[in-house]
């Protein structure tokens, strides 16, 4: 090979070499993002949560506050009632490491085409907004949230695409908006939705004394003497036998108990109708006293679109209740007689624990005595029963059959029935005659 030839090879190899690398560079201009941040970052380089003092979530028409107050999260607007801390943390932990799914290089005034209208009064339209401050007041993150991105790959029973994500946009990046995979289903500006769900939980109950506010006298006591035993209602007669059906549930009244939002207290005079006040109250055998005043609520003007579980709300049905708690605890255990020393110790060691419970409870369910509550019928509907509607009816004697059988039930729903006789007339044994034998006509003897 001549020393040309080589000098046109090394040429054609350099011009190769410069095409590649101008492809590639053409091939990277045109994938990159000219968004701040692209697919697979996080939306916020740093996320500054642990600095936040105060949230504000605002809405179409509406907003709610979270403030820290003494390294406790409140909620402003129902009298700064404590607020549900778990929400809180999965909020700021979601916006701490929430990725970027595709960047949309848009400039602020594209707000409004992704669902991110600040000034719209449609819900739609208007999104969500989120602003986190710090201490001193000042913003240190504003964060919004647009449209949900609907798959057009999968569709659902009910029609349409399924949410796979949503628009969002970090107001300190002026780059872009972007799509991510969080739906954010429980970021909400209704205030009941942020409240911390510790409720009273009466245990072991022991009595139930029920009474209308109108009136002196008891409505009715239901006391029981163990906690296995079945309760008695004071002062019965020999006609009034509780019906269980309805006693027995009782046991465990308010067990689970949550309720639906806390009314401020300027709005309570406004909620709370006239007529149908009740007290109930509850005494254990741990020494804890309960005292309930019950009284219909009014519908709220601005009743919120969902209740605290999310279901519709039925403020028509629903009731206003506080509550206050008041406990005896004893100090130290009642020896039992001929105790031994190893079960003594392993007995004073469980008294000890469940006696550490019982104060974190009063101290934790003594807070709610100045709060009013509004809760659903179905949680004090037990509470507003008369004393008839504990005792057990009569069973009325069964009808007369048709067919004179006696009826009898069988499990299955089945129908047994004596088998029904005819009168027969009775039976005359005919015995026929019997004829003699003549003396002519008896043979002739030999």
């Amino acid at each position: 090979m001549n020393k040309r030839q080589v000098i046109i090879l090394w040429t054609i190899a350099i011009a190769l070499g410069i095409a590649v690398t101008t492809v590639k560079l053409n091939q990277k201009q045109s994938t990159h993002s000219a968004t701040k941040r692209s697919a697979g970052q996080t939306l916020f380089e740093s996320f500054p949560g642990a600095d936040a003092s105060a949230i504000e979530i605002q809405g179409a028409g509406s907003s709610v506050s979270l403030v820290k107050k003494d390294s406790s999260w409140v909620v402003t607007q129902r009298d700064n009632y404590p607020a549900n801390i778990t929400f809180i943390n999965e909020l700021i932990r979601t916006l701490s490491e929430l990725k970027v799914k595709l960047g949309m290089e848009a400039g602020p005034s594209f707000a409004p085409r992704f669902g991110m209208d600040e000034t719209s009064a449609v819900a739609a339209d208007r999104g969500l907004t989120a602003v986190f401050k710090d201490a001193s007041g000042k913003e240190i993150a504003k964060v919004s949230l647009g449209k949900n991105i609907e798959s057009s790959a999968a569709q659902s029973p009910m029609g349409g695409g399924n949410a796979v994500g949503r628009y969002v946009r970090n107001h300190a990046d002026d780059t872009g908006f972007y799509a991510v995979g969080e739906m954010f289903p429980s970021l909400s500006t209704e205030a009941n939705r942020w409240l911390a769900d510790t409720f009273v939980s009466p245990e072991k109950i022991k009595s139930i004394t029920v009474s209308q506010s109108d009136k002196k006298e008891q409505d009715w006591v239901l006391t029981r003497e163990t906690e296995e035993a079945e309760f008695k209602l004071t002062g019965a007669t020999a006609a009034e036998v509780l019906d269980t059906a309805v006693t027995t549930p009782l046991k465990s009244l308010f067990s689970y108990a949550h309720f639906e939002d806390v009314v401020p207290s300027d709005k309570i005079a406004e909620r709370s109708a006239p007529d149908g006040k009740r007290t109930a109250i509850i005494e254990t055998f741990e020494g804890f006293t309960y005292t309930f005043n019950i009284s219909p609520a009014k519908p709220s003007p601005a009743a919120p679109v969902t209740t605290k579980l999310g279901a519709p709300p039925a403020a028509a049905d629903n009731y206003l209740l506080s509550v206050s708690v008041t406990a005896e605890l004893p100090k130290e255990r009642k020896k039992e007689a001929g105790e031994k020393p190893e079960d003594a110790k392993t007995k004073d060691a469980a008294f000890s624990d469940r006696l550490k419970t019982l104060t974190a409870k009063l101290q934790q369910e003594s807070k709610l005595a100045s709060r009013t509550f509004e809760v659903t019928k179905t949680l004090v509907e037990p509470l507003l029963k008369d004393r008839a509607a504990l005792i057990a009816k009569a069973t009325p004697p069964p009808a007369p059959d048709s067919g004179g059988g006696h009826v009898q039930k069988l499990p299955g729903g089945m129908i047994a029935r004596q088998p029904v006789t005819t009168a027969s007339p009775p039976v005359e044994a005919v015995t026929p005659p019997v004829s003699v034998p003549t003396e002519e006509a008896a043979p002739k003897q030999k």
